[in-house]
C-alpha cells in the first residue's frame, strides 16, 4: 500500500487516462450539498462532471507550474515544495506514505485556491496582508488531503486535533468559496474573532521574539515570570509550525523573514535550538536527546531566575503522561535555583478533543508555582525531607480530591508540594553525606503517592501491606485498584466514561514504532481486543516501590506492548480462571452442589483424580486454570481477585444460581471480597462493560 501511495505522492490526487476516466488516485465518494430552504446536508453520488472540474483544476495548476519554471524560477515555488522533515516521522507521518513535500499534502484543487488567494493576499498593504495571510494559513487546515469529515456536524474537521499530523484515509474537501465549514469567509471570522476577543485590553505593552536563554531584560527587572515550556518530547512544535509557515511565508514574506533568510527556498522554520526531545529511530538525524533537553531547560530556568526579582514569583505550566519528562523539566528548574512551593492543576484541556475521545487523558495543565531560592539556603537532611514527605502529600490529596481532580492529573498535582520540601536546598545528603539525586527521591514521592491511593479506594488495611500484615489485599487487586484510580477523569464525579473497554492513557509514542507503522492514536493498541491502557512508565513508577513486580502478572491481568501496559478485561480472563472445560462446567459443579461453596476457592472441590499442581501467579500461560475442577480448591493461587472476576464470569453467563452460591460462600468466607468487589465498582469507568457486570453481581449478593 505504501508503494502504490508512494508512486502517486500519497495518493491526494485522481489520475485520470488521457480521456478524462478515472484510472487511480482519489476516488470521490459522495457530493454533499445544501438546499436553499432546507436544513440538514444531502449527499449524492459523484458524477463526471465532478470529476471534470478536478481534471480542470490539475491542468491549470499544472500550467502554473510550467509558467513559474519558465521564468526561470523566481522566487519560491507557488505550491510549497519544502521536504517534511523525517526526524518527526512518529508525530507527522506522511512521508513514509508518500507525502515528501508539504505540497503533496494538499489536491489540485486545493492547491490551486491557495495559491490564487495567497497572491491576492501579497498585493494588500501591509496589516491586511498580515491578517489575511494568517486566514489563509488557517484556512490551509481545513483545505488539505488529511483533513476528514466529522460525521456528527457533517463538516470537514481540522487537521489538528492532536499535536500530530498523520496520514487520513479518507478525506473531505470543503469549497473555499462558499459559507460553509472549510471556506475562506469562516477561516476570516475566525480570525476577527480571534482580534475582537483581544479588543478590550486597553494597557501597553509591548512584545519582543528572544531565545529562551538570553532575556533581553537586565537583572531582577520582573516581578513575575511566566512560561509554558516545551513539553519535552510530547509535541514537535517546529516541524508542526511547518505545516502553517509554508503558506505565511508566501502570502506575507516580508514578516517571514525574521525565522531566517528566504534567499533559500526551502527555508522552514528553525530547529536548531528548540529545547525539546527528538526520539530517536532508524530515519531520524536529530541529536536532541533528554540530557540536551534538560541541560537547555537548565539555562532557561537560570535566566529567569536571573530577571526576577528575589521577592518574585514565577508559575511554571506544564502538562505530560510520564515521569521521565517530569524528572528532566523538575531537575531543570531545580539546578536553575529554583524552590518548587505549589502546584496547581488548571483544567485547560477540552472533553471533545479527539485524544480524550475513549481515553483517560490529562484534562489539566499543571502550574508549577516557584521562587528563587536563597543563595545561602542550606544542605537538606534526608531524613528530614523523608518525615515531612507523607503528611504533605496527605493534605494534597485530600484537598485536591475534595476539589474533583483525579487519576494522573491528580498524580502530576502532588508534585509542586512533594517537591517544596526537596527543592528549597540547594542539595539533600544523607548522614553519611551521600547526595541524594531527584529521580531516588521522586521514587519516594510516586511510593507515598501509591500508597496513600490505595488507602483511599482499597482501605485502611492497605496501609498494612508494606510490612506483609494481614489486612492487606494480594498484589493483583492493589495493581488493578491502582491502574484504575490513575484513569480517573478530572472533574467527574464518578471515574470517567471511556466508552467501554476501549480506554486508554497511552502516549502517541508507545503506539508508534520507529517507522511510523502503527496508528496514529493515544488509544489502546490495535488489534487487540480491548482493555485499559496505561503508559509502562506510569505503571512501573506506581508498582516498582509497592514491591509489585508487573513480570510476575504479565498474561495473568496485564499485557505489554510497545510501552503500554494493558489492563485484561474481565472477559479475557474466563479460560485462566476456569481452565479449558470453561464457565458452564464450573457453574455446574456449583448447581450440583451449592454448599460446597464454602471451600477456600471459588469452586467446590469434585472427585480429585490426580490433583496437578496450581499455577503460581505471573506464570501468565493460557489456558492454564486459575482455578480448575482437578485441583485442590485449599491452594492459595486464586486471588481476591480472580474470585471477583470469576463472580462477574458467572454473571455474565447467566448463570444466577451458581452466583448465588458463590457469593453465599464469600459472605462466610470474609470481608475482601466484597470490600475489593465494592472498590472496584466505584473505580471502574462508567458505561463501562466492566462496571455493569460488577455492578449486576453486587445486587445479587445476598442481604
Amino acid at each position: 500500500m505504501r508503494e502504490q501511495l508512494a508512486r502517486q505522492r500519497g495518493g491526494a490526487d485522481t489520475v485520470f487516462d488521457d480521456a478524462g476516466r478515472r484510472v487511480g488516485g482519489a476516488r470521490l465518494t459522495a457530493v454533499v450539498t445544501l438546499r436553499p430552504g432546507e436544513a440538514g446536508r444531502h449527499y449524492r453520488l459523484p458524477t463526471d462532471a465532478d470529476y471534470a472540474a478536478v481534471r480542470a483544476a490539475q491542468a491549470r495548476l499544472a500550467g502554473m507550474l510550467d509558467e513559474w519554471e519558465h521564468g526561470g524560477k523566481q522566487g519560491v515555488c507557488p505550491v510549497p515544495d519544502e521536504p517534511i522533515s523525517l526526524n518527526e516521522i512518529r508525530r507527522i507521518s506522511l512521508p513514509i506514505y508518500g507525502m515528501r513535500t508539504w505540497g503533496d499534502c494538499f489536491t489540485a484543487r486545493q492547491k490551486l485556491a491557495l495559491v490564487g488567494l495567497g497572491k491576492l493576499v501579497a498585493k494588500q498593504q501591509d496589516d491586511i496582508r498580515n491578517l489575511c495571510g494568517l486566514a489563509i494559513s488557517r484556512l490551509s487546515e481545513m483545505a488539505c488531503s488529511v483533513c476528514t469529515w466529522e460525521p456528527v456536524a457533517e463538516c470537514p474537521r481540522h487537521v489538528f486535533g492532536r499535536q500530530a499530523i498523520q496520514m487520513a484515509w479518507d478525506f473531505s474537501e470543503g469549497v473555499l468559496t462558499s459559507t460553509s465549514s472549510g471556506s475562506l469567509k469562516v477561516s476570516v471570522g475566525n480570525i476577527a474573532a480571534g482580534i475582537n476577543s483581544i479588543g478590550a485590553v486597553t494597557e501597553s505593552f509591548s512584545l519582543e521574539a528572544a531565545d529562551a536563554t538570553a532575556h533581553p531584560l537586565p537583572d531582577h527587572a520582573a516581578g513575575i515570570w511566566f512560561t509554558d515550556p516545551p513539553y519535552y518530547d510530547a509535541v514537535p512544535y517546529a516541524h508542526l509550525s511547518d505545516f502553517f509557515f509554508v503558506w505565511l511565508k508566501r502570502a506575507s514574506p516580508d514578516q517571514m523573514t525574521s525565522f531566517g533568510s528566504l534567499a533559500n527556498p526551502h527555508d522552514l522554520t528553525p530547529k536548531d535550538k528548540e529545547i525539546v526531545v527528538d526520539r530517536p529511530h532508524r530515519l531520524s538525524t536529530s541529536t536532541k536527546t533528554a540530557a540536551t533537553y534538560e541541560s537547555g531547560m537548565a539555562e532557561a530556568f537560570a535566566e529567569g531566575h536571573r530577571v526576577l526579582r528575589p521577592d518574585g514569583i514565577g508559575s511554571v505550566v506544564f502538562a505530560h503522561k510520564t515521569t521521565e519528562g517530569w524528572e528532566a523539566l523538575l531537575s531543570a528548574m531545580i539546578s536553575g535555583g529554583w524552590t518548587i512551593t505549589g502546584s496547581w492543576p488548571v483544567a485547560t484541556e477540552m472533553g471533545s478533543r479527539l485524544n480524550a475521545r475513549d481515553t483517560a487523558s490529562l484534562a489539566t495543565s499543571i502550574h508549577l508555582i516557584c521562587r528563587p531560592r536563597p543563595a545561602d539556603a542550606p544542605v537538606g537532611d534526608w531524613a528530614d525531607v523523608l518525615r515531612e514527605l507523607p503528611p504533605r502529600v496527605d493534605e494534597w490529596m485530600e484537598r485536591l480530591q475534595r476539589e474533583r481532580i483525579r487519576g494522573a492529573d491528580l498524580v502530576f498535582a502532588c508534585i509542586g508540594p512533594a517537591l517544596e520540601i526537596f527543592s528549597r536546598y540547594p542539595r539533600v545528603e544523607t548522614a553519611e553525606g551521600r547526595e541524594v539525586g531527584l529521580a531516588e527521591y521522586l521514587e519516594k514521592v510516586w511510593e507515598v503517592v501509591g500508597r496513600t491511593a490505595l488507602r483511599t479506594v482499597l482501605g485502611e488495611g492497605e496501609a498494612r501491606a508494606r510490612n506483609g500484615l494481614a489486612g492487606a489485599l494480594e498484589e493483583d487487586a492493589r495493581l488493578t485498584a491502582l491502574f484504575l484510580w490513575t484513569l480517573q477523569s478530572t472533574g467527574a464525579d464518578d471515574a470517567p466514561d471511556a466508552g467501554g473497554d476501549a480506554g486508554g492513557y497511552a502516549s502517541n509514542d508507545a503506539s508508534n514504532d520507529a517507522s511510523g507503522e502503527s496508528a496514529e492514536t493515544d488509544a489502546a493498541p490495535r488489534g487487540r481486543a480491548g482493555g485499559y491502557t496505561l503508559i509502562f512508565d506510569v505503571v512501573r513508577r506506581f508498582a516498582q516501590p509497592l514491591g509489585i513486580r508487573l513480570p510476575d502478572w504479565e498474561g495473568r491481568i496485564v499485557e505489554t506492548n510497545k510501552g503500554v501496559v494493558r489492563l485484561l478485561p474481565v472477559t479475557a480472563r474466563e479460560q485462566q480462571i476456569f481452565g479449558e472445560d470453561g464457565i458452564g462446567a464450573a457453574a455446574a459443579v456449583l448447581e450440583r452442589d451449592p454448599s460446597g461453596g464454602a471451600q477456600p476457592l471459588p469452586f467446590p472441590k469434585p472427585d480429585l483424580t490426580g490433583t496437578a499442581p496450581a499455577p503460581r501467579p505471573g506464570a501468565g500461560r493460557r489456558g492454564a486454570s486459575v482455578v480448575r475442577e482437578d485441583a485442590d480448591v485449599r491452594t492459595p493461587d486464586a486471588t481476591t481477585l480472580d474470585r471477583v472476576h470469576a463472580a462477574m464470569l458467572l454473571q455474565a453467563s447467566g448463570r444466577s444460581q451458581a452466583l448465588r452460591a458463590r457469593l453465599k460462600a464469600e459472605q462466610d468466607r470474609g470481608p475482601d471480597f466484597l470490600r475489593l468487589a465494592n472498590a472496584l465498582s466505584a473505580l471502574y469507568p462508567a458505561g463501562g462493560e466492566e462496571k455493569r457486570l460488577l455492578d449486576a453481581m453486587l445486587l445479587a449478593v445476598p442481604r
